[in-house]
């Protein structure tokens, strides 16, 4: 290749004047040389005849116009910043000039660079991705918090709900929160907008690395073609050279061979003389005349002279084409890359570093949203600060006396006519002792007992005697949680409070009817009614699936194909008699509905069979040990959660 002189030289005396802009976004215009001085130092070339006449008189044209590439131009998109026409440096003054040099002395320059910027390729659309998924998340939130906001202030306004200081801070904090969805809404805007930048900077950069690519192959594979051209017209000159020599040699051989007949008398000598000859390669043309000798070496000579001039060409050429590729167009092929390089570098950069300076601000203005500065309104915690419940108490006490003021009293007389023997009102009692308590006849609470009770009662039993295809205590439980806590995170899976789920038993053991599921008391907390059915069906002195079919469903549990396994649980169902089997359908019909609202309560089947499997297969004694139904754990799970799967399969007739 080239030597290290034409590099120093290039950067040390170079004209930069050559270098053209085609302006705007541009790349600078790629010179070629019209022409090239005969006087270029190329290898001297000493042939074995006297010099032949020049045919190098007139001035060769450049060989990047004879061949494949054409003076092209690097065009791309900078989308951080132009570089002005009129400027004398072709990039920024922050361009690292040294690197640059470094990289035209290595051999692998190119390779490193489009290996690179390929790198920074995948990493720039790893960050617009990020982004990209990052905005949508924002957005949903976004949108459901405003959403939630505006609807829950909408709703309170037209319920029942308290008055006073708590509708105003009620108001206040869904304001908080809608301004809070809309800096988010805001986030996933400018988001967005950086991921489109950043794959369209992708894409750009990457469209520029293959045009540099397919320009760089082209220049080094015309100098490539130069040099093999050249190194053929070596060789078609060494062999024209050993034709002459051949020539010379055997008119040579000529002259001794008649010297030798005329001033030597025949011998050893004269056949020493022509054996020589031969052996030098004279007498080839053996029975030739003298006149035929001279007119081939004449005509050798001739073709020896123009394979020299074309040699001579070839080198100048080969030459000027090297020196022009290493000092001029592999140097901008580098610095077209590394500026190809440090764009979409900067410009992943300046785009993450923004990202980080949103996100931060983001944060700040939502607490200050939260906590604002001073004199500037009221935040979350102080709006519920404002909340005044003893003195929201004292209005609501008035405005209710002062409606009912003229009402007719609905309530027991305070005092009568005295001529009817009505007594005057009791003065209140204010002494130490403690005032005795009647105790209600039908146990605690309150309660009356109906006697019909529905915890630890046989399923067939209770069902008989109520009539019913479904326990009631189901029906009325799985109707009150499908209507308040479908969406309820972890439903089923966390308990209710202890002393509420026994209070709820109990008043649903004495009185199932007359417990109203929709009172605030237990609509309010949904986990104490899903903890009480758990708790009746735990009572069951019969699993739900029986005693006597639980091995059968443990050994279906234990197949491995899906569609078998699936079979064989089916048939264990048909086999449950008539009231498990009917309750078992609409519970688990339940279920299947709970899981229909997964995204939002987290009950995914899998889950729910946790939850479900010992509670249904309940525990099975065995060989004397209390707890060995707690050994088939897994195989249940995976039995309830197969029939759960398969539910419309198991349970629905395509009649229905």
């Amino acid at each position: 290749m080239a030597d290290e002189g034409y590099l120093s030289s290039a950067w040390e005396s170079g004209d930069h004047s050559d270098f053209q802009t085609s302006g705007g976004h541009g790349r600078p215009q790629l010179r070629t040389f019209d022409s090239v001085e005969s006087s270029s130092s190329g290898p001297h070339v000493k042939p074995a005849s006297p010099p032949p006449r020049s045919s190098f008189e007139s001035q060769g044209t450049s060989r990047w116009q004879d061949g494949s590439p054409p003076a092209a131009t690097l065009e791309r998109r900078d989308t951080l910043g132009t570089i002005r026409s009129d400027a004398t440096s072709l990039v920024e003054p922050s361009f690292d000039e040294n690197v640059l040099r470094a990289l035209c002395e290595l051999d692998c320059g190119t390779p490193l660079l489009l290996d690179r910027i390929k790198q920074s390729t995948v990493s720039c659309r790893e960050a617009s991705v990020f982004f990209k998924k990052r905005a949508m998340m924002e957005e949903e939130y976004g949108k459901n918090m405003q959403k939630l906001a505006r609807t829950t202030a909408d709703t309170y306004a037209l319920s029942d709900g308290k008055a006073g200081s708590f509708v105003a801070a009620w108001q206040s904090s869904m304001r908080v929160h809608e301004l809070m969805a809309e800096n988010r809404l805001r986030f996933s805007q400018r988001l967005n907008e950086m991921s489109d930048e950043l794959a369209v900077l992708a894409k750009e950069v990457d469209k520029n690395r293959k045009q540099t690519k397919d320009l760089a192959t082209r220049y080094e594979r015309a100098l490539q073609e130069s040099e093999v051209a050249t190194e053929k017209s070596k060789n078609r000159l060494d062999i024209t050279s050993e034709e002459l020599e051949r020539v010379l040699l055997q008119k040579e051989g000529e002259s001794l061979k008649d010297n030798a007949v005329q001033h030597r008398p025949p011998g050893a000598g004269g056949k020493r003389a022509i054996g020589k000859a031969v052996a030098k390669g004279g007498l080839l043309l053996k029975g030739k005349n003298p006149g035929n000798i001279q007119r081939q070496e004449d005509d050798i000579r001739a073709r020896m002279s123009a394979a020299s001039d074309m040699y001579r060409k070839s080198v100048t050429d080969t030459q000027a084409m090297r020196q022009e590729y290493f000092n001029f167009q592999l140097p901008r092929i580098l610095r077209a890359l590394k500026e190809c390089a440090d764009e979409i570098d900067l410009g992943t950069q300046y785009h993450l570093t923004r990202y980080a300076f949103l996100f931060e601000s983001i944060v700040l203005s939502d607490g200050s949203i939260l906590v604002p500065p001073h004199e500037e309104g009221l935040g979350l915690k102080a709006s519920i600060e404002t909340i005044d419940n003893r003195g929201d108490f004292k209005i609501y006490m008035q405005n209710y006396a002062y409606a009912r003021g003229t009402a007719a009293p609905r309530g027991p007389r305070r005092d009568g006519p005295p001529d009817e023997g009505f007594l005057p009102p009791l003065p209140p009692h204010h002494g130490g002792g403690t005032p005795a308590t009647s105790t209600p006849p039908n146990g605690g609470n309150g309660i009356q007992d109906k006697g019909r009770p529905t915890f630890g009662v046989d399923l067939a039993e209770q069902m008989a005697r109520d009539n019913a295809e479904v326990p009631p205590i189901v029906e009325k439980c799985c109707q009150a949680i499908e209507k308040y806590g479908m969406n309820t995170q972890g439903i089923y899976r966390i308990s209710g409070t202890t002393s509420k789920v026994a209070n709820l038993r109990q008043r649903l053991d004495k009185d199932l009817e007359g417990v109203d599921l929709d009172a605030p008391e237990w609509s309010g907390d949904i986990n104490n009614v899903t903890s009480v059915l758990k708790l009746w069906l735990r009572d069951l002195p019969d699993p739900l699936l029986t005693h006597t079919l639980h091995q059968g469903f443990i050994e279906a549990a234990k197949i491995e194909n899906d569609r078998l396994r699936h079979i064989r649980l089916h048939e264990r169902v048909n086999e449950l008699p008539d009231p498990n089997y009917s309750t078992l359908k609409y519970f688990l019909g339940h279920l299947h509905r709970i899981n229909q609202n997964a995204t939002m309560n987290s009950m995914s089947m899998q889950n729910l069979a946790i939850v479900f499997g010992p509670t249904l297969f309940g525990q099975v004694p065995a060989n004397g040990q209390a707890n060995a139904g707690m050994a088939d754990a897994t195989l249940q799970n995976m039995a309830i959660e197969t029939i759960l799967n398969h539910y419309n399969d198991i349970f629905i007739d395509e009649s229905e």
